[in-house]
């Protein structure tokens, strides 16, 4: 793993336990091993390095997911590959959804970093909203805010009462 590499993986893991606000330059060169002005020469500010962290993420999230109409295609529901990556992080990682975490406290962000924060909703509910119109949903795009704001919330109220049922609940077929 590059030192860049490096950096961006313990800034994940500093922002999705604790935001924005959760890591500096310095403590991160101290967990990689390497002088803060090291940090700056990857990232000139750490509103660059936010803003690649978002990008990543989604980037990555996006990957994982892949396309609705693939899912459908192998028998599977995409709303649900939606949900188990939720679930995946929260039971797994035991940590909160990177954009989600960023998102609430979208009004104190850089201008880059709430940039790439938005670009992952709106990929995500793009996204979604194929997945719920190809589950023949008559609204899909109001399916879709719904679909993501209900994970994002039953991953918080998760995580705060440090109890990952009410996750499964509120996932529940009603």
């Amino acid at each position: 793993m590059s030192k860049k590499e490096a950096l961006l993986k313990a800034a994940e893991n500093k922002v999705r336990l604790g935001g924005y606000s959760n890591f500096s330059f310095r403590e991160l060169a101290s967990e990689i091993g390497i002088k803060s002005a090291s940090v700056h020469y990857h990232f000139p500010t750490k509103a660059d390095l936010g803003a690649e962290l978002a990008h990543q993420y989604t980037n990555a999230f996006l990957n994982a997911l892949g396309s609705p109409s693939e899912h459908l295609a192998n028998g599977k529901n995409p709303i649900e590959v939606y949900t188990q990556l939720f679930r995946s992080a929260l039971l797994f990682d035991k940590k909160m959804c990177l954009c989600g975490l960023l998102g609430a406290e979208s009004d104190s962000l850089p201008e880059k970093v709430r940039f790439e924060v938005k670009r992952f909703f709106n990929q995500n509910l793009e996204w979604l909203t194929e997945a719920h119109l190809a589950n023949g949903e008559q609204q899909p795009k109001h399916a879709a805010i719904q679909t993501v704001s209900l994970l994002e919330g039953a991953m918080m109220i998760s995580k705060t009462l440090d109890d990952n049922s009410y996750f499964e609940l509120a996932t529940q077929p009603a």
